[in-house]
């Protein structure tokens, strides 16, 4: 049985993961265009539209959703550890790709996108953590 914080942390994962590829599947010029929604751009100033990058993140993004959902119907440790770990390997390029393109961003775009993509990676590390004894 997984503590309640990595249950937490496993919805919140997998929640980003399916708003994130849902978008990006069901409308990709949508999702260049407008993410992450609320009038900001963070994906259109990183080059050119391209539909089969922005489908493939899609995919990606609702492969993790479905390894962290797993992790939360199995409630079993070990499966909480493996979601974190693929949630963490997919993480770490990725926010070392956008720590390194930064232009075209605001500053206050700047910390939300990289503050975002830094949490997603401290949730799934911390899930990948074995538990604590005692």
């Amino acid at each position: 049985m997984i503590s309640t914080t990595r249950r937490v942390g496993l919805v919140v994962l997998a929640a980003q993961g399916l708003l994130v590829g849902a978008w990006a599947l069901v409308g990709p010029r949508s999702f260049y265009d407008d993410f992450p929604g609320l009038g900001l751009h963070w994906t259109a100033v990183t080059g050119p539209y391209n539909e089969h990058f922005v489908t493939d993140v899609g995919a990606a993004y609702l492969a993790l959703s479905a390894a962290a959902v797993l992790a939360l119907a199995w409630g079993d440790l070990r499966t909480c550890r493996l979601a974190g770990s693929v949630w963490a390997v997919f993480s770490t390029p990725h926010l070392y790709f956008h720590v390194r393109h930064l232009d075209g961003l605001s500053t206050a775009d700047r910390v939300g996108e990289l503050g975002s993509l830094a949490g997603t990676l401290v949730v799934a590390v911390l899930l990948a953590l074995p538990a604590r004894e005692g």
